[in-house]
């Protein structure tokens, strides 16, 4: 023991000597895809429930979302492509995020659900939060942002990946 310290606590995991440095570094991640999960799959229920938004004209439609923001946009002809059918942009983005959640939390194609996550969150701040003044102020920024260490890193424990992947190497 060294300046009070101790530095020979280990933890086993599957039958591996970790220090608890190991250990935290193993499910660092774990947090992150437990809340990118969550808020994907509320944000898509939320909008198949919501009769309001799946609506193509009226408050609170998609329709109304997206001519609100078009002029401000930086691809206004993104912004154009969903208002050729706003509703089938509405359930398409929240198909997708419910994809997306359902995917992180099962930790299943883990990385393509991490990708598909930012390239929500990408097309939305481009288009939706892509005004906020100052920019730190649009959410869809910083769900961009958290996305990408989960598509550079996968879902490595309580995934449906990591089970698949120690069945295939178990079958070798």
């Amino acid at each position: 023991m060294a300046h009070g310290y101790r530095t020979d606590t280990y933890a086993t995991i599957g039958g591996e000597r970790q220090g608890w440095k190991d250990t935290a570094t193993k499910y660092a991640l774990l947090p992150l895809r437990i809340f990118l999960g969550v808020t994907f799959v509320y944000a898509g229920l939320d909008k198949l429930t919501d009769s309001a938004f799946m609506s193509a004209n009226g408050p609170g439609s998609v329709g109304e979302l997206m001519r609100s923001v078009r002029d401000s946009s930086a691809v206004p002809a993104l912004v154009d492509l969903s208002l050729k059918s706003p509703e089938g942009f509405g359930y398409a983005i929240a198909l997708g995020e419910l994809a997306v959640g359902l995917g992180t939390l099962a930790g299943l194609l883990a990385r393509l659900a991490a990708l598909s996550g930012a390239l929500i969150s990408l097309s939305l701040w481009l288009t939706v939060s892509w005004q906020s003044e100052p920019y730190y102020y649009g959410n869809d920024l910083a769900y961009l942002m958290a996305w990408l260490p989960l598509v550079l890193a996968g879902a490595s424990v309580f995934s449906l990946d990591a089970v698949l992947a120690d069945r295939r190497r178990r079958m070798r």
